[in-house]
């Protein structure tokens, strides 16, 4: 695996069971409501869950999907098979990570810093059909340089559906490349996000012990600065309602 990339546009190189979700105008996550599907939506679903094409397929799929990408990142495909191209995942993390530091600490091992990476960033990745989630995850944790274990994150897919759009997790073994060319370039169509493992799913165990500790300063922190806010709004409030009293008794 290589990497030649940028904070700005993200770009690095790379060389069945799972829940669904859908947004609504009020609220983010619902589950997706059971019931009766038409006949159309089962032969689609069945078309998704396709994991394997013959070489003509793929030929000519890419061959598809290159005439209608609109941003040059196009696919390769190799004599063995494998074929390579570009995926866009945006980082959608809600809680701090844990970053090796450049500097070393007084026992010579790295110095690992918690914070919160900016939520929205997009980084295209260059990978191969073999590449699966668990390497697409740990390639970006890379990127960023965080120590964190990557079981702590999954990689979710947001797909557009009868104007509706829908988030699905994704499992470890699934090649993202391969959803890609099924997909076609179109984002909307398609997307792939970074996120932190659901908190019903969070491996607790994996978190050490100086993570833990940088957690809890942040928590502190963000408490400390909660009460001193808390403690000016009171204090104005308080001196507006001595100056309303003070105007009702009048001068003394």
């Amino acid at each position: 695996m290589t990497w030649n990339s940028t904070m700005s546009s993200g770009y690095s190189s790379l060389e069945e069971d799972s829940e669904e979700y859908f947004f609504t105008a009020r609220t983010s996550f619902f589950r997706k409501p059971s019931g009766k599907v038409t006949v159309n939506k089962d032969v689609e679903k069945e078309r998704e869950l396709r994991t394997e094409f013959s070489r003509d397929e793929i030929r000519q799929r890419i061959e598809q999907y290159n005439m209608l990408t609109k941003d040059h990142l196009k696919m390769t495909l190799n004599p063995t098979g494998v074929y390579t191209g570009f995926i866009k995942v945006q980082m959608d993390l809600r809680r701090p990570v844990t970053v090796r530091a450049g500097q070393r600490g007084a026992g010579g091992g790295r110095v690992e810093e918690a914070f919160y990476l900016p939520r929205g960033v997009i980084n295209t990745l260059h990978i191969s059909s073999n590449n699966t989630v668990k390497q697409v995850i740990a390639a970006l944790l890379n990127k960023f340089t965080v120590a964190d274990n990557p079981a702590k994150y999954a990689l979710y897919k947001r797909y557009r559906r009868e104007e509706q759009v829908y988030v699905c997790k994704l499992a470890d073994g699934e090649q993202p490349l391969f959803l890609r060319l099924v997909a076609g370039p179109d984002g909307d169509t398609l997307g792939f996000v970074l996120r932190e493992q659901q908190i019903g799913e969070v491996m607790w165990d994996a978190f050490s012990i100086p993570e833990l500790r940088n957690f809890l300063r942040i928590l502190e922190k963000e408490e400390s600065e909660q009460k001193v806010a808390l403690q000016r709004r009171y204090d104005a409030y308080r001196q507006r309602l001595q100056e309303a009293l003070q105007e009702l008794r009048g001068p003394s």
